[in-house]
């Protein structure tokens, strides 16, 4: 995880008694996210990879405002959608885009289905799987929704906006 790296790099500035925790929100917000959702619309998260993720962030959070909090209070003191939200509202807008190129071979690729006999076992979790399960958290239809831009925007923003169950 990349993200681990350049919080090792700042996290003697997040438990800091000489900085406001705005100084060391905007220190997460600005160097450590940015690295943790790099090229998140198109990775295919596995359930281990979300917990690894929120375990993460409410790592960052202690350390922002001290380990006696709770989980229900890091939320009302940073107001910011979790990671995993954030992740997933990302790969909701790139699938929107992808789903608007119908004419070229992208939408194809994206729709279409291999031809060929699969290796034995399980099949991977894939990024398509990713796409279905936020529609299905999300109460949504299906990726032709994407053609109305307007509503498909919508959709996304209430995929940012649901909370953790």
């Amino acid at each position: 995880m990349s993200g681990n790296t350049s919080y090792h790099s700042v996290q003697n500035f997040l438990s800091s008694s000489l900085l406001s925790k705005n100084i060391k929100i905007k220190i997460y917000r600005i160097i450590i996210l940015p690295v943790v959702l790099y090229e998140s619309e198109t990775c295919s998260l596995i359930l281990r990879e979300e917990r690894r993720l929120r375990v993460f962030e409410t790592r960052v959070l202690r350390r922002i405002f001290g380990s006696k909090r709770d989980n229900i209070k890091f939320n009302d003191l940073y107001s910011s959608p979790n990671n995993i939200w954030v992740i997933k509202s990302r790969r909701m807008t790139w699938v929107g885009h992808v789903a608007c190129i119908v004419e070229r071979g992208v939408y194809r690729v994206l729709v279409g289905k291999p031809e060929g006999n699969r290796p034995l076992g399980r099949p991977r979790h894939r990024w398509m799987d990713n796409i279905k399960m936020d529609l299905h958290e999300g109460g949504m239809g299906s990726i032709d929704l994407a053609q109305d831009r307007d509503r498909w925007q919508a959709l996304v923003n209430a995929v940012l906006n649901l909370q953790d169950p």
